[in-house]
């Protein structure tokens, strides 16, 4: 048998050494999705009922819901999860939601708030998904109107913008905005002003 070369050996034991992480990630990844899987729950007895969900499954994301729900709190979820999921997670819709002011399409992300706005008496919105004019916007469910009030805003950034959220599954912080082209400095400063995530 030919000897290696120093160089060969480094090589090989690179490359074996990348094997066995792989492996163990392989491993680790069938290990994580077992249907026994550990599930904890804390449960406050405050006005709103807050319920706050752990699991031992990796890739999850966990989200606050709130607003017009049955039960507003934490909750975990696979990653992968709509907005919908989220709302049924959290006892489904209250019976003066407004559904129709949120994308429940929309692909959840970590660390995402879900604001469900409750339907007032002339069959607007009236509570976190509503606008004032001086409150902040949620980023998780604002519309293109509402994102057209904000200094520096237009129609078509606020299009922009809304899209970006949709396709990324929702947006964690507002400095993600920063990915969306034609959102320089000034704006950015605008949107953290009037934006919640």
């Amino acid at each position: 048998m030919p000897e290696l070369s120093r160089t060969q050996v480094v090589v090989y034991g690179a490359i074996a050494v990348a094997l066995l992480l792989v492996g163990a990630q392989a491993i680790r990844g069938e290990g994580g999705g077992s249907a026994g899987a550990e599930e904890t729950t804390w449960s406050d007895s405050g006005d709103e009922g807050a319920e706050f969900e752990l699991s031992g499954e990796a890739g999850d994301v966990v989200v606050d819901v709130t607003g017009a729900v049955q039960s507003p709190g934490v909750y975990r979820l696979p990653a992968g999860s709509r907005v919908t999921d989220a709302v049924q997670r959290a006892g489904g819709a209250a019976p003066k939601a407004q559904l129709e002011a949120v994308n429940l399409a929309a692909r959840l992300a970590d660390g995402q708030q879900v604001v469900v706005p409750e339907r007032g008496p002339g069959g607007g919105a009236t509570t976190a998904g509503a606008v004032s004019e001086d409150g902040p916007i949620s980023l998780g469910t604002a519309s293109v109107e509402q994102l057209d009030t904000i200094d520096g805003i237009g129609p078509v950034t606020a299009e922009d913008i809304v899209q970006f959220r949709d396709e990324h599954g929702g947006l964690a912080s507002v400095e993600q905005l920063n990915q969306i082209s034609g959102i320089g400095p000034a704006t950015m400063e605008a949107l953290r002003a009037r934006l919640q995530p």
